[in-house]
């Protein structure tokens, strides 16, 4: 008895515009997947670090590039882990001059929220809250809206919202349950 095996080649071959869509929509899912998956390996690697002893080493073997790098006074450094847009998260880790790690903050908290004021920069709000997990531009009304995922401590997923004028500056912000659909 013979086995014939199942041919390796599609019977249709995607053409090249398919074949970009694919790999897009692939890049995006994994995208989604690599923070998520972040995410939940964050406390495991947060135990790991401690202040004062970690290094800048230390910090990148556990967390990896940061998004951003901020450059702070006396020579600090406060590297971005941004778990948006499938996280609820983003973190700032300082790294003081010594190459040690001086301070690790989780910013999409409540207490971080209430700083952000109108008339801010929107450079400043980036600055605080790290990427957002989306950013929308309303040409008609002159505004930009910017929205970070959070979690208020319970089950109830929450967006912060920043809407920002057409000078970039902070017209208000605020909080809102995450509706089932994402928004």
């Amino acid at each position: 008895m013979t086995h014939r095996l199942p041919s390796a080649v599609p019977s249709h071959t995607p053409r090249p515009a398919q074949r970009a869509r694919l790999r897009a929509l692939a890049a995006a899912a994994l995208a989604g997947t690599a923070s998520w998956l972040l995410a939940g390996c964050d406390p495991q690697r947060i135990r790991e670090l401690e202040e004062g002893v970690s290094t800048e080493a230390d910090v990148r073997a556990r967390f990896g590039e940061p998004e951003r790098v901020w450059d702070e006074p006396g020579g600090a450094r406060t590297f971005e882990y941004n778990r948006q847009p499938a996280g609820q998260q983003n973190y700032m880790i300082t790294i003081g001059p010594d190459g040690r790690m001086s301070a690790l903050r989780q910013v999409l908290a409540p207490h971080v929220f209430e700083t952000i004021v109108a008339g801010m920069p929107m450079g400043e709000v980036r600055r605080r809250l790290g990427k957002p997990a989306k950013m929308m531009t309303f040409e008609r009304k002159g505004e930009t809206v910017w929205d970070w995922r959070w979690n208020d401590g319970g089950t109830q997923p929450m967006v912060f919202t920043v809407t920002f004028d057409d000078r970039d500056r902070v017209l208000r912000s605020g909080s809102t349950a995450e509706l089932p659909d994402g928004r």
